[in-house]
């Protein structure tokens, strides 16, 4: 069989959740300046390591610190940095079905892919106004990936109510981020239309191994060549040598779906030679003993991935 990673399927593949770089500026938001150079040189980088696309304007990106003519700059950049190498979807997470929509707008007259959006983020909508929220984000015509987080947004998008988003137009795939791996195979009995992408690192070979078909990551930003074979390996099957790549990263990757888990993953960036950097309020600095934590994790999952190298 190939080693190759196969082509993804509408907005499936490795779909990097960018993480957003800043320079210190005494005049921006929390003296804290957006990097757009740098964010689209990453950009760049994980398509060049194997990944089939990024993700600007999630929950990693900081979008909600963002100022709106930031947050349409970074998915502007992520655009023309990728061009036609990968598949580039926006998030357009808003606090109402009309904050979406625009984001949408903006986000196709830009030339996006496809997009990625959560349930309205500010309150527990209820089923009506969940539906309602992505008939608008949909009718703008891009293919679109709803993102199930109840942990954050205390929406559940539980099977049954993806059975009903998945027959609106355009709603082509589900970021499933529950944690609940028993998910994907119900969702795909009631919604078989609807694509399954693994939304938590930690669960990603379980999510695959179910018949998920892309993976929208976060610790891809630290290790995207390991990452593009994780997920080939997966999908094609090759189950003792995912799982040998897997078990070093799983400890890292468990910090995907921390509360800590935009300063993780920055940190997991600067360990491998990358540049993460700061966040921006309200995501604050980590402590000492969660930074010698995510270390150790980190210092691990390297040191494994050199001695399979040799």
């Amino acid at each position: 069989m190939s080693t190759a990673p196969q082509q993804p399927r509408g907005l499936g593949g490795v779909i990097v959740a960018t993480a957003l770089p800043y320079f210190p500026d005494p005049t921006a938001p929390a003296g804290l300046a957006v990097d757009y150079d740098r964010y689209a040189e990453h950009c760049r980088w994980l398509v060049d390591n194997g990944c089939h696309g990024v993700g600007p304007n999630g929950s990693l990106g900081e979008y909600a610190a963002l100022t709106d003519e930031e947050r349409r700059t970074v998915a502007r950049t992520a655009i023309q940095a990728v061009g036609g190498a990968g598949t580039v979807v926006v998030g357009v997470h808003g606090a109402g079905a009309h904050q979406a929509r625009h984001w949408a707008e903006a986000a196709a007259e830009d030339g996006a892919d496809g997009l990625l959006c959560l349930p309205p983020t500010m309150y527990r909508a209820n089923r009506g106004e969940v539906l309602a929220h992505y008939e608008a984000v949909a009718s703008v015509g891009l293919p679109v990936m709803v993102y199930n987080n109840p942990h954050d947004t205390k929406v559940d998008l539980t099977p049954d109510l993806l059975a009903e988003i998945a027959g609106i137009d355009n709603i082509v795939a589900v970021k499933e981020f529950s944690g609940d791996v028993r998910r994907v195979l119900e969702i795909k009995e009631r919604a078989p239309g609807l694509a399954v992408v693994a939304g938590a690192d930690d669960v990603v070979v379980e999510s695959l191994l179910m018949g998920a078909t892309g993976w929208f990551a976060g610790f891809p930003n630290v290790f995207p060549a390991e990452s593009a074979r994780l997920y080939a390996l997966a999908t094609d099957g090759r189950l003792a040598e995912a799982r040998a790549l897997y078990e070093p990263l799983a400890a890292a990757f468990r910090w995907d779906a921390r509360t800590e888990f935009v300063q993780a993953i920055k940190l997991g960036m600067e360990h491998v030679g990358r540049f993460g950097g700061p966040c921006r309020p309200p995501r604050g600095p980590l402590s000492a003993d969660q930074r010698d934590r995510i270390e150790a994790d980190m210092a691990r999952a390297v040191a494994a991935l050199e001695k399979q190298a040799v």
